[in-house]
């Protein structure tokens, strides 16, 4: 409980550490989580609330380093600027028995603590109670938050504060639903200040929440919420202004929903780039069948916007049914290729053998999947790749379908932190084993990414006066030369990262695990 005897507390949010290296390392490094700085910045307006953000995948230089096993040091945290109540972002699975590990060492000094999070906390509400949360925010948290933080403050009973789940005389406890924010214009813009240690290059920003695509391996559901241009705009503004910002990750799950005001935010941004003579980069996340919108791809050149991620999921046919996709693949390299021709690089989004629905009927070996996302991979022009495995994240339709089919292994040999898309959770369908599908998929992102282009990257360099004077035009000469350049770049980069990957890999001994989760699997089914 709180020391009612202090004019003002601290709340400590944490982004937990990834549960070992992975492919997300290297880019955590330069960005943070939106969701923990947007709960953060609206308890950050109370009057007796200092508030801060600890990133363990991003500490900077300065932060305070665990000696073993990753993350930050909360033993010196707590020391050096005591919390009164800390909360946890639990919207990574693969994350939250980090989260269940730093929770308990906080509880159990007397720390009142509180967790959120779309894909996990919310669909195992009795998990994380009983493993040392005291609160979990439900739904979105910037008002929750404000109202929690009160009812702590004054020892009052929280029963009357909606979205909050908490143990009551030994059960659990949930209070009324609350509704989803519509009206945005009332929340203060994120404040990435509150950020403690971290290194940001790379900022997270969004519009709209939400989406209408119903994918079923997906928890983000409903109709999209939307908040004005004007504010996005501003956010970005004032990040370049204020922070010297130059790249940004648009993070709405759909870019391009409400078209016209797309149109007229990208507009806005145009204008205000040439004004101030900085186009800084920007990627977004889009749907394939944009493509056929010249005028918004025309908009998004004008936006500086640098980089599409397209969820094109799977090239073969059966697997996009059984995701729900609403796009065919003969339509998709000829869509691919549109983003090309306008000047955007395109990050491929992949997931390796996708579990049918009952009553589908598809075989084809493991290795002749790998060829046929190669083969797509190379003809859609698709400039850096991410191929993963499917993952029933708690909640999702896929998580209901393969635990009815009894396809789940056990979470006592496979446990949550091996649910970040590089590892099989589950039995595939025949004739695919788990082993098969981990190694394809390995296997296509090690074709992609490969020590040679570190030679390209050199060569690259070279041939750059001679690209320009064969163009005879040196803006579309830049282009054409960088994008070969930031591609083999990458994809070096890449190499290295998934050379470290692997290592760690190994010495975490999967494959045996694999091998007892089976069994397991094997056994209970009798």
């Amino acid at each position: 409980m709180l020391d009612l005897s202090k004019k003002r507390y601290r709340l400590r949010i944490v982004i937990p550490a990834y549960p070992a290296f992975n492919i997300y390392s290297h880019i955590a490094k330069k960005t943070t989580a939106l969701g923990p700085v947007c709960v953060a910045t609206a308890a950050n307006k109370m009057g007796k609330w200092d508030v801060e953000v600890i990133d363990e995948n991003n500490l900077g230089r300065f932060g305070p380093k665990a000696s073993t096993g990753g993350g930050a040091d909360h033993e010196l945290l707590q020391r050096d600027r005591p919390a009164d109540v800390v909360g946890f972002y639990g919207g990574l699975t693969s994350t939250i028995p980090r989260v269940y590990q730093i929770a308990r060492f906080y509880k159990n000094m007397g720390i009142v603590t509180i967790a959120g999070g779309q894909h996990f906390i919310e669909e195992n509400i009795a998990e994380a109670l009983s493993s040392g949360i005291d609160y979990i925010a439900i739904g979105e948290a910037e008002e929750t938050i404000t109202e929690l933080l009160s009812m702590i403050e004054g020892q009052k009973e929280p029963s009357h504060i909606n979205g909050l789940a908490y143990l009551k005389n030994g059960e659990v406890f949930i209070t009324e639903k609350r509704p989803p924010i519509t009206d945005f214009e009332k929340l203060p813009l994120p404040d990435f200040s509150l950020v403690r240690y971290a290194k940001i290059k790379i900022y997270p920003v969004e519009r709209i929440r939400g989406c209408g695509m119903d994918c079923e391996f997906c928890t983000v559901k409903g109709k999209p919420r939307p908040a004005t241009p004007e504010r996005l705009f501003e956010h970005i503004r004032s990040l370049v202004e204020n922070r010297n910002a130059k790249q940004f990750f648009i993070v709405d799950d759909l870019f391009g929903q409400q078209r016209d005001e797309t149109i007229r935010f990208c507009n806005m941004l145009g204008d205000y780039e040439k004004s101030i003579k900085i186009r800084p980069s920007i990627t977004v996340q889009i749907r394939l069948d944009k493509a056929k919108d010249t005028e918004l791809l025309s908009a998004m050149q004008r936006a500086g916007i640098e980089t599409v991620a397209i969820g094109f999921e799977s090239p073969i046919e059966e697997e996009l049914i059984a995701m729900n996709k609403r796009v065919r693949c003969e339509e998709m390299v000829s869509l691919a290729r549109t983003f090309h021709e306008f000047g955007f690089l395109v990050h491929g989004m992949f997931i390796f053998g996708y579990p049918l629905k009952t009553g589908q009927t598809f075989e084809m070996p493991a290795g002749e999947r790998a060829k046929r996302y190669r083969y797509f991979i190379r003809r859609a022009k698709i400039d850096t790749v991410q191929v993963l495995l499917p993952v029933p994240m708690p909640g999702t339709e896929l998580w209901h379908r393969l635990q009815e089919q009894n396809r789940i292994y056990p979470l006592s040999d496979i446990g949550w932190e091996y649910y970040d898309g590089n590892f099989p959770v589950f039995e595939p369908d025949e004739p695919l084993t788990a082993k098969q599908i981990h190694r394809c998929a390995k296997k296509i992102m090690g074709r992609f990414y490969q020590f040679k282009y570190m030679f390209l990257v050199v060569l690259n360099i070279f041939s750059f006066p001679a690209l320009i004077f064969f163009f005879h035009n040196i803006r579309f000469g830049w282009r054409r030369w960088y994008r070969n350049w930031r591609n083999y770049l990458i994809r070096f980069v890449g190499w290295i990262t998934f050379r470290k990957w692997t290592i760690a890999f190994k010495k975490n001994n999967f494959l045996q695990k694999l091998r007892d989760a089976q069994h397991h699997l094997r056994t209970n089914s009798k």
